[in-house]
């Protein structure tokens, strides 16, 4: 398991074996998520690269506008 350290700015330095499972790039902003004491780090990713991340996807059996509350 990798871990890190705060530093006294309250920085930390992504390890280098997670930066080379995950794509993370230099300068690239990252949301931050605190949930029940668990900090999680979510890549920011540019509109233009999730378009088609859908396709496929099965659009028949969803309620019309007029069925929904």
């Amino acid at each position: 398991m990798a871990t890190a350290i705060v530093s006294s700015k309250y920085q930390i330095v992504i390890p280098k074996q997670i930066r080379q499972e995950v794509p993370i790039r230099r300068g690239q902003t990252l949301q931050v998520l605190a949930k029940g004491g668990i900090i999680t780090l979510v890549p920011d990713r540019p509109l233009v690269e999730l378009r088609g991340f859908l396709r496929g996807m099965r659009t028949e059996g969803f309620r019309e506008k007029v069925d929904r509350v």
